[in-house]
């Protein structure tokens, strides 16, 4: 679980990572981001799990994979600088 937690959120995204490549490979990316938010409760990440969920069904945004989704759900709660999230995004295009 993944509750917003201080320094908690780059382990649950590794869970997570590994969970999606062992046990949902050929599952659609929607699927794939509503299990993570099955584990994303308690304290100050409800709220931003509401809005993205409305966000989702709404079709107001679209993400391209779950890994994609897991850098959105660093980048608000993992604490760092913006520099150091696209530093990580362009390692990713390399």
């Amino acid at each position: 679980m993944f509750s917003s937690e201080v320094g908690k959120v780059e382990g649950f995204i590794i869970a997570c990572r590994l969970f999606l490549k062992i046990k949902m490979r050929g599952v659609t990316v929607e699927e794939q981001i509503q299990w993570v938010l099955l584990y994303v409760q308690g304290g100050s990440v409800d709220i931003w799990k509401e809005n993205v969920l409305e966000d989702l069904e709404s079709r107001k945004v679209e993400f391209e994979s779950a890994e994609e989704f897991l850098l959105e759900l660093k980048k608000e709660f993992g604490g760092e600088d913006e520099e150091s999230v696209k530093v990580v995004e362009l390692k990713k295009v390399e």
